[in-house]
């Protein structure tokens, strides 16, 4: 049996207004993916494959892990959920006000992106298919894989094994935390969800306040 392993980045810049403002680990980010690195040596297996999409948050998540000089896959990069934001301003007069909207403004923004009301940098289809491309890859039979990744994938990844729609998928994505552990056993019947949102290196009560969603 193979695995795939999912791992979100760590918290970014949750101040930020932009794609490129938020492409950057916070200091808590940094501990997270520190301390799930050290998670992994010590209680985890070897994997065959790492690697990690190509944004900042990302890559600095799979170094803080340890893992310096990881292969680089653009298809495991995050929504530009960001521009999306804008277009919804721009187009409906919809506005993101603070990090609560984000509970109705996520899946209003994805029906808007999915039914062409949004241009966004590529369409809804393109991403759900460079999603499954990039999964199709990972899903290595007798081998561990691990991919650095973001919510918006993970969620998308689940939802596409599930066939759940978008507010079912909007449901999966909310709760994601970061540095999160998702894992799929990749076997001969196909790929089976097996974790969700596991967060065992902050499973500890002076790290409570250290989960964070954004």
């Amino acid at each position: 049996m193979g695995e795939v392993v999912l791992v979100r980045h760590g918290q970014a810049n949750s101040t930020a207004t932009t794609e490129e403002d938020y492409d950057r680990l916070s200091d808590l980010g940094h501990k997270q993916a520190a301390w799930l690195g050290d998670w992994m040596k010590a209680h985890d297996t070897s994997f065959d494959v790492v690697m990690s999409g190509t944004l900042r948050r990302q890559v600095e998540t799979l170094e803080g892990m340890g893992y310096a000089d990881a292969p680089r896959d653009a298809r495991l990069n995050e929504i530009a959920y960001y521009d999306l934001t804008a277009e919804m301003k721009d187009v409906f007069g919809i506005e993101r006000l603070s990090p609560e909207d984000f509970v109705d403004h996520f899946p209003a923004t994805l029906q808007a992106w999915k039914d062409g009301k949004l241009k966004g940098q590529e369409t809804w289809a393109a991403f759900n298919e460079r999603i499954a491309s990039v999964f199709d890859m990972a899903q290595q039979p007798g081998k561990r894989v691990l991919c650095v990744t973001s919510g918006g994938v993970i969620a998308t990844v689940v939802a596409q094994l599930l066939d759940l729609d978008i507010p079912k998928m909007s449901r999966i994505a909310l709760p994601i935390l970061n540095t999160s552990v998702h894992r799929v056993h990749v076997t001969e019947h196909g790929p089976f969800l097996a974790a969700y949102n596991s967060t065992p290196h902050l499973d500890y009560a002076d790290r409570v306040n250290d989960r964070t969603t954004y």
